[in-house]
């Protein structure tokens, strides 16, 4: 029979060897944290290795993403789809062992961690997608949503600003089912943490409305010590009221004889002679990657994850019968599956819009869009930075997760850009919702790394960014967003949506939510937008990302490309043009991405070779558009920061007008 402590040790083996193989990783953190993941995943955790995608498993993320080989050792000792030989190939092209954790490449893993303090973020959303889910569904007798997610953190983790954002929102929520364990083992990069962070953790986060769970004495629970760890826990899953923090000091490298509670175990292979001594201090007698079937059969978790699974499926099964439609309903969300009358509903909304051609912000145009698609999607959960008045992002039927029980499908999030993103981020991973977020669009700078994380991860979050460009007028230069369109642009797998008006609109945010398991970016201006003529086909390929808007009756001799407010412009450029004798085509591009995604056959229809003499037109920064007017082509846009002024002063100061865009376009022509 293994011993607690064994089975901790096999987890240090295929930490250190894992490492040591690559020449390259953290042996350090899975070495400290061994034994309270050892209790956390063999007395806790509710998963089934067999089905990692079932519904009410726990969640368990690794905030502290660079000891992935702790979440890789427990994936293979518990009998997830892991073999050892992808062990042996630790950070290496094809494994799917990655230096840190990737979703959707490794079974098991719930989200990609790395960039410190996301993967807290993140679990506060699992947790937040837990508690709607089962206020919305559950009912008295069938707990039918009723799982915990567990978050490992470190030193790096609670340093970051978005552990304070989304800690104390959580605090806020009182999401009792979020259970963060840190490991206070006082080492970073740099060394002894001591003279760079000195916070009382344990008040910071009683401040902020947490259960904290320390030992005797008011002191860190001992990592290493099975008893304590237990203890610990039971104290934090035993309560619902609070989220829990459970703090515990342990030492990095634990088991290493020379680096041991040493900064040079933290981020690099200890090397083979320390290996060899580690294994003899911790009485490891096999050799590299070696587990003996006892061990296995001692870690193994698919008997108690099948009969775990089987007996929520026969309570399932009794919901079911009870109450037919809440779990059809349930079931439908938890597939990612829109509602059957989805794509009817948002046809019909778009084809209103432009038979009714509103004229109005296309930031109201996403208000307008959220009050016809919300009531078809129960899924659609939302909200913003603290600027839902200037945002509108509340629609007639949005009521507060905090006080709208079984109804409750808006988050206030307060002033919390990053931090509300990267929730989105993990309320999408659980499944069962659509969220979207929102902030002005200058402050997408704070929330980037969650933004890219979305994208890289994938997760299927809507980011909604109001106030576009200079058109948001005096609040100036500090307000005015100038880089961000072509910066949210870089991102691979992102699509980023500049609607020009009602129509545009309501199509970008059709195509987002039905952009199963990915992201978008939606761009909403502050001020009145134009509405365009259209036929149906013009209709029809919006989705298409680039289309062309104005046709002259004969042949163009150059190309208008424009976005946004810039459209209605750009059409009244085209038809000065026009009764000067010079045909021009206009293309509205609302999204460039999936416009590059199309056939070429379809692009070469919309932005011919043959003609070179193009103008792009974008209140933002010119260089993006480059990539489409070419070296004979002009943009015109901002090449510097903005101003404090009203909005029709600011686009003559800055050039961005129709006689502006005459001048370009004939200068072009050759």
């Amino acid at each position: 029979m293994t011993t607690r402590r064994e089975r901790a040790n096999a987890i240090r083996a295929l930490a250190m060897d894992g490492v040591e193989a690559a020449n390259s990783g953290h042996p350090g953190m899975p070495m400290g944290m061994a034994d309270i993941a050892e209790v956390l995943w063999g007395d806790f955790l509710h998963h089934n290795p067999t089905n990692p995608h079932w519904p009410n498993r726990d969640r368990f993320v690794l905030s502290n993403g660079h000891g992935s080989m702790l979440q890789y050792a427990l994936l293979h000792l518990t009998g997830y789809d892991l073999p050892i030989g992808e062990l042996k190939r630790f950070r290496q092209l094809g494994s799917k062992t990655a230096g840190h954790p990737e979703f959707h490449h490794t079974p098991g893993i719930e989200t990609t961690t790395g960039p410190l303090g996301q993967g807290l973020a993140n679990a506060v959303g699992f947790a937040i997608a837990e508690e709607v889910l089962a206020a919305r569904f559950n009912r008295p007798g069938h707990d039918i949503v009723d799982h915990h997610t567990f978050v490992f953190v470190g030193d790096g983790c609670l340093m970051e600003g978005i552990s304070h954002e989304v800690s104390s929102l959580a605090g806020t929520l009182k999401l009792g089912k979020l259970v963060a364990i840190y490991d206070d083992n006082g080492i970073s990069i740099d060394g002894e943490v001591h003279d760079w962070f000195t916070d009382n953790t344990a008040e910071r986060f009683r401040a902020y409305g947490w259960n904290v769970v320390v030992g005797d004495d008011d002191k860190p629970v001992d990592g290493h010590d099975a008893d304590a760890i237990k203890k610990a826990i039971t104290a934090a899953t035993s309560q619902s009221e609070k989220p829990s923090l459970i703090i515990c000091k342990t030492i990095i490298g634990f088991g290493s004889p020379n680096k041991e509670g040493k900064e040079s175990s933290h981020g690099a292979a200890l090397g083979k002679e320390e290996v060899a001594l580690a294994r003899k201090q911790l009485g490891w007698e096999y050799g590299p990657f070696e587990i003996p079937q006892a061990m296995y059969d001692s870690w193994s978790a698919k008997k108690s994850g099948a009969e775990a699974e089987k007996a929520w499926n026969d309570k399932f099964d009794a919901y079911a019968k009870a109450f037919p439609e809440l779990a059809s309903e349930l079931k439908r969300r938890l597939s990612g599956e829109l509602p059957a009358n989805w794509k009817e509903g948002a046809a019909a909304f778009i084809k209103k819009m432009q038979t009714e051609g509103p004229v109005v912000a296309s930031r109201k145009a996403s208000q307008m869009s959220l009050d016809a698609y919300g009531p078809l999607l129960t899924e659609l959960i939302g909200g913003s930075a603290d600027l839902a008045p200037s945002n509108l992002t509340i629609w007639k039927g949005s009521k507060n997760i905090a006080t709208g029980g079984a109804e409750g499908n808006y988050i206030h999030y307060g002033v919390r850009e990053f931090g509300m993103t990267a929730i989105s981020n993990g309320i999408a991973l659980h499944g069962g919702f659509i969220p979207y977020d929102a902030t002005f669009l200058v402050f997408s700078d704070y929330a980037r790394n969650a933004v890219r994380m979305s994208c890289l991860i994938p997760a299927h979050t809507i980011h909604v960014y109001t106030h576009d460009s200079i058109g948001l007028g005096e609040d100036g230069p500090t307000h005015q967003p100038i880089e961000h369109l072509g910066s949210l642009r870089l991102i691979p797998n992102n699509r980023v949506w500049r609607p020009a008006d009602a129509v545009e609109s309501a199509v970008s945010w059709k195509v987002a939510i039905e952009r199963a398991g990915n992201p978008s970016c939606l761009i909403f201006s502050r001020q009145n937008l134009k509405h365009n003529p259209r036929t149906d086909e013009q209709v029809a390929n919006i989705e298409k990302g680039g289309y062309v808007l104005w046709e002259p009756a004969e042949k163009f001799k150059a190309i208008i490309i424009a976005t946004g407010s810039e459209v209605g412009i750009a059409v009244e450029a085209a038809q000065s043009l026009g009764d000067q004798g010079v045909p021009v085509r206009v293309v509205s591009m609302p999204c460039t991405e999936e416009f590059d995604a199309q056939p070429v056959e379809y692009r070469e229809g919309v932005l011919p070779s043959w003609c070179r003499a193009r103008v792009a037109v974008e209140a933002a920064s010119v260089d993006f558009w480059f990539k489409y007017v070419g070296l004979d082509g002009k943009v015109i846009g901002m090449t510097t920061f903005g101003a404090s002024a009203k909005i029709d002063d600011l686009y003559e100061h800055f050039g961005i007008t129709t006689p502006k865009i005459v001048d370009a376009v004939k200068s072009v022509i050759k």
